[in-house]
This record gives C-alpha cells, sequence and structure tokens, in this order.
C-alpha cells in the first residue's frame, strides 16, 4: 500500500469515526426514550422497564466503545508502522552519510598513499633498483588487497537490510561470510528480545561489530573471535566482540595507531546512540570491545494485536 493510500484511508476512518461518535449517542437516547415511553411502560412496571432499557443501553454502548477502541487502536497501529518506516529511512540516510566521510578517511587515505608509493617504486625502477621496486610493489599489493576488503565491508554496508529482515538474520549471514573469506572463526551469541531492537540501533550495532571484526583482522592475529549481544533487564543493549589475538597496550603500543581510526569510528556511532564504549585489551591477551547502548523495546501489545 503506498503512502499517499495509507494516509487516504487513515483521513476516512478519522471522518468516519467522528461521525459514529456524534450520531450513536444521539441515536442511543432517542430509540431509549421511544421504547420506553411508548412501549416498555404498556408492557412491564417501570422499575423493570428502566432496568430492561439500561441493560440494552450498555451492551449498545460496549459494543460501540469497542467498535471504537479497535479503530482508534488501528490507526495506533498504522501510524506506528510508518513511524517505524521513517525511522529507517532515516536510519539509512544517516548511515550513508557516515559511510561516505568513512570512504573520505579511509579509502582515499589508501588511494593516495598508494598513488604516492608508486611514484616511489617509478624512481625505484628508473634508477634500476630491481630488487628494491620489487619489495616494495609487494607491499602495495598488500595495500591494495586491504583496500578491496575495506571497500567490500563498505558495500556490505550499505547493502544490509536490517529493517525489512532484522539484526540477528543480517549479522549471521555476515559473519558466516567474513568466517569464510577470512578464515576466521567467530562464534555468536545471544539473549533478550534482539528482534525488538529499533531499526537505528540496529544499524550501528551492525556497523560497530563489522569494524570491530575488521580490526581483528587487520591487527589481532587471532585464530577465533566472538560476538555476544545482549539485552539486559536494565534496559541497556550490551555488545561485547572480543578475540584471543596478540592484544596490545593501547598507551604504548605502536600498533594502537592504526587502530585508532576505526575505533574512533565506533565510539562515534556509539555515542550517537547514548551509549559507551570499553576497550580492553593486553599483549598477548587478546581485545575485548564492549559497547553499552541505551535500550527501550518496541511496544507490540494492544498495537501488535491491532494490527492483525
Amino acid at each position: 500500500m503506498s503512502r499517499s493510500t495509507d494516509l487516504e484511508l487513515t483521513r476516512r476512518q478519522l471522518t468516519r469515526l467522528k461521525w459514529l461518535t456524534s450520531l450513536v449517542p444521539a441515536f442511543a437516547i432517542f430509540a431509549y426514550e421511544t421504547v420506553r415511553h411508548d412501549f416498555l411502560e404498556h408492557l412491564l412496571p417501570v422499575s423493570y422497564g428502566n432496568l430492561l432499557v439500561g441493560l440494552l443501553t450498555f451492551v449498545l454502548a460496549f459494543g460501540f466503545s469497542e467498535f471504537v477502541f479497535r479503530l482508534i487502536a488501528r490507526l495506533q497501529a498504522r501510524t506506528l508502522r510508518q513511524s517505524r518506516e521513517v525511522a529507517a529511512l532515516s536510519a539509512v540516510i544517516e548511515e550513508r552519510e557516515r559511510l561516505s566521510h568513512e570512504l573520505h578517511d579511509g579509502v582515499a587515505q589508501l588511494v593516495a598513499y598508494l598513488s604516492l608509493r608508486l611514484g616511489t617504486v617509478q624512481e625505484l625502477v628508473a634508477a634500476e633498483r630491481r630488487e628494491e621496486a620489487i619489495v616494495e610493489l609487494e607491499r602495495l599489493r598488500g595495500v591494495a588487497d586491504e583496500l578491496s576488503v575495506d571497500v567490500h565491508e563498505s558495500i556490505v554496508g550499505l547493502r544490509n537490510r536490517i529493517a525489512e529482515r532484522g539484526l540477528l538474520p543480517t549479522l549471521t549471514d555476515y559473519l558466516d561470510e567474513f568466517e569464510e573469506r577470512h578464515r576466521l572463526s567467530v562464534a555468536l551469541r545471544t539473549s533478550g528480545p534482539i528482534e525488538h531492537i529499533p531499526a537505528l540501533s540496529a544499524l550501528q550495532i551492525f556497523r560497530i561489530t563489522q569494524e570491530a571484526l575488521a580490526n581483528i583482522r587487520k591487527h589481532a592475529d587471532a585464530e577465533h573471535a566472538w560476538v555476544t549481544l545482549q539485552c539486559q533487564e536494565q534496559g541497556v543493549l550490551e555488545l561485547v566482540v572480543g578475540d584471543d589475538g596478540r592484544g596490545f597496550d593501547p598507551a604504548r603500543d605502536p600498533g594502537h595507531g592504526r587502530r585508532s581510526f576505526g575505533l574512533s569510528t565506533m565510539r562515534e556511532r556509539t555515542e550517537s546512540l547514548g551509549g559507551s564504549l570499553r576497550v580492553e585489551s593486553q599483549p598477548g591477551n587478546g581485545t575485548l570491545v564492549t559497547v553499552r547502548i541505551p535500550f527501550v523495546e518496541e511496544e507490540h501489545g494492544l498495537l501488535a494485536s491491532a494490527a492483525r
């Protein structure tokens, strides 16, 4: 159903509700007075007649109120669905803007580096320093491979359909592909109502997981990684991405600079949801990235039953 058709249907139902709430009470009072004076006074004592008409009025009022509240619930369900569609669209737009910045800051820098180093190779070849040129080309091949993977990850981020499929199926498919491409075992553990995570939060959780796994792939030299996602009772959604790799000292390890872009991106995404990010690592003991964001489960109850 198109949005214009949806809005027209809502407008018609509201008009119908306005007329019903105006006419039904007036008709009920008219019918009550007519039945009481013209019929029941001649057939039943006044007390019984009043009781009978009162019961009939109650049944009519109950049926009418049931109809009205069902109609209101359907309108609320439609409004909720439309708000979710708008939120999902906003999330996609925001994510594409964020990806454009990441591509500029990450991929564009790698391309500039490749261009600069190719100039160096050209100079080495011109100076007949072939062995040094070959070593430099091998290094550039590694950079090109890394660039290819980064572009692939960005495309996956653009193509994901979390709003339609949900976070868990999308994340599961991505982890399966990640394992196959990079020969790195990744375990996924979840608990709580993951399927009720709002679209924007789900999208950011997915991208944070991508970035954390990219850091593991590039820097950790790990054999195993794990992703834990749980909705805690205190209204907090917690994501933990860990590995059994080499680890690092955030204050001293020279490799931290290469990780800084990915960590700052994850922190920015987390803070956009009002959450916090913590990185724990020691040389030889792997790394843990913990993200905690406020979690409000989407309301279903009345609206879900009304939408059926």
